[in-house]
């Protein structure tokens, strides 16, 4: 049947950096004292990324579906920290050196490393910036088809409280109702709960509705919640 409105992924589907987290990573810390090689960065990331606990707090979860708290300092913070975490293990990986307490040269992986305090945050705030990320370009395009059609869109994303604004700017926030993030559902795909929120805040079933999206975690999460999956495949 044809659906009546869509889920979209975000990363990887209809935004992606303008360039590399080892690039951005290896800028911002040598500002704050540290020497660490992009290239490194980028061959460690995508393996910490993966095997990271979920990006998902629970306890801080709002417990009504369609109000989820984004605005929360307590969410923010927890989103630092979240991150900080990937962000010191992603640098001890990649053999960052510096200077100071907890930073010696040639720290190999498994060593426990801490970076600045300061950086984590300073790294969080950076990738919230529009003019790191770019939008696919067949994405105004399809965005503006399909509202002009009447199809109902939100985007799911295994993503923070940044992405709404992050949207926003990116010219993308006009053609969608609703932007439900892991963090702040308590749950990430492939739980179902992300999508279910979702759907009601569009007051859609998951009959009514497709999943795009470009990895395994959105194929899995939208069989979960019963809902069809349409996979992209970017170069």
């Amino acid at each position: 049947m044809t659906p009546r409105g869509l889920l979209l992924d975000a990363m990887g589907t209809l935004i992606g950096l303008r360039t590399s987290v080892g690039a951005t990573y290896a800028e911002l810390a040598a500002r704050h004292g540290l020497t660490v090689d992009a290239a490194a960065i980028d061959r460690h990331f995508p393996r910490i990324y993966r095997q990271a606990p979920p990006l998902a707090f629970p306890d801080l979860a709002s417990p009504a579906l369609d109000s989820p708290a984004l605005d929360s300092p307590a969410l923010e913070e927890a989103e630092i920290g979240w991150w900080s975490a990937r962000i010191a293990e992603v640098l001890a990986a990649a053999g960052a050196e510096g200077e100071g307490e907890g930073m010696g040269a040639g720290l190999g992986e498994g060593v426990e490393f801490q970076p600045p305090p300061e950086l984590g945050r300073a790294l969080y705030l950076r990738f919230a910036q529009a003019d790191l990320w770019r939008v696919f370009d067949d994405v105004p395009a399809h965005l503006e088809g399909w509202h002009r059609r009447g199809l109902r869109l939100a985007v799911v994303s295994n993503f923070d409280s940044r992405l709404p604004g992050l949207l926003d700017s990116l010219g993308l926030g006009q053609w969608l109702e609703a932007v439900v993030v892991s963090s702040a559902v308590g749950a990430a795909k492939p739980d179902p709960r992300p999508y279910q929120q979702a759907l009601a805040r569009l007051n859609l079933t998951a009959a009514e509705v497709w999943h795009v999206g470009d990895s395994p975690e959105d194929g899995a999460g939208a069989h979960a919640a019963g809902i069809r999956w349409v996979k992209v495949q970017r170069p």
